[in-house]
C-alpha cells in the first residue's frame, strides 16, 4: 500500500489563529479526504503559520506574505501529492489580458 501524505498546519495560538488553522484544514479534509493520511493543527507562538506535506513547507505566512486563500493551498498539495489530479472549479484560470475564464 502507498503511503498517504499527512499535513501539518502550525498556528499562532497567541494570535488567534486556530479558527483559521481549523478552516484550512477543513478544505484540505473536504478536497483530498481519505486519501490525506491525517492534517494535524499544531498550536505554536511567536506569529507562526506554516503548512507542511510530509515534512515539506508548502506554505509561510512570512515567507508567502500573508495567509493562503483555499484554492491555491489545495493546488499545491494536489501538486505535491495528486498530480494528475483535477481540482474542477478550482483549476480555472484567469486570463491576465480579459479577465475572463480560459474556459469560455
Amino acid at each position: 500500500m502507498e503511503k498517504r501524505p499527512a499535513v501539518t498546519i502550525t498556528y499562532c495560538s497567541q494570535c488567534n489563529w486556530l479558527l483559521r488553522a481549523a478552516w484550512m484544514a477543513q478544505e484540505l479534509l473536504n478536497s483530498f479526504s481519505t486519501d490525506l493520511a491525517s492534517v494535524t493543527l499544531v498550536p505554536g507562538t511567536g506569529g507562526i503559520y506554516e503548512i507542511k506535506v510530509d515534512d515539506e513547507l508548502i506554505w509561510e505566512r512570512k515567507r508567502d506574505g500573508g495567509f493562503p486563500d483555499a484554492a491555491p493551498l489545495k493546488q499545491r498539495v494536489r501538486d505535491i501529492c495528486f498530480p494528475d489530479r483535477d481540482l474542477g472549479h478550482v483549476d480555472k484560470k484567469k486570463i491576465p489580458e480579459t479577465g475572463t475564464d480560459s474556459a469560455e
